[in-house]
């Protein structure tokens, strides 16, 4: 496995170190000891699968405060997403700064996304499905919101969205008291 932090402290970009022969590659996507080795969280509880029928949905920006803080492992297995996350973390040097990249079935990217991060992706092409490993079990008590396009982050979309839910779509502006 290939991991690069980006400039979100403890957020990763993690590649699949391929072995290529005539028959295609293998590689590992996980692996509980090189996660440890760069001090990343390997207690996964939950695996979930993202289904999209529909290039520009959106989903997010969604995250859980405290205790129900979760990491996550995301990657893309069918079509294309470009995927975000934004450092929640209110002692952070990168405190409502975000990334986006492209996960697709042909990169085999992974985001790692560490506790106190908000994360959400529109789709690129029709059908596509994302994987998440997860660290803490959802709790919709816990689960906070805040807008995709809040002028607070200025994220940058690579494609206008044209399908999401009616929580993301009213979802508030991002304040301090969010983060309870």
């Amino acid at each position: 496995m290939i991991f690069t932090e980006t400039k979100l402290k403890g957020a990763f970009v993690i590649e699949i170190d391929k072995i290529i022969d005539e028959r295609g590659f293998f590689g590992r996507a996980w692996c509980e000891r090189e996660m440890k080795q760069f001090g990343l969280n390997t207690n996964i509880k939950q695996t979930n699968v993202s289904f999209n029928t529909k290039k520009g949905t959106l989903r997010g920006m969604h995250y859980q405060v405290s205790p129900f803080q979760e990491t996550k492992l995301v990657s893309c297995s069918r079509g294309g997403i470009y995927d975000v996350i934004i450092d929640l973390r209110m002692d952070s040097p990168t405190y409502k700064q975000w990334i986006g990249l492209e996960l697709n079935q042909n990169n085999y990217k992974m985001l790692y996304i560490p506790e106190g991060f908000a994360h959400g992706f529109i789709t690129l092409e029709d059908n596509t499905e994302i994987h998440y490993l997860m660290t803490e079990f959802y709790n919709p008590e816990a689960g906070r919101i805040t807008r995709w396009d809040d002028t607070a982050f200025n994220i940058k979309w690579p494609i206008k969205p044209l399908l999401m839910s009616e929580k993301d779509r009213n979802a508030p502006d991002y304040k301090y008291l969010n983060q309870d």
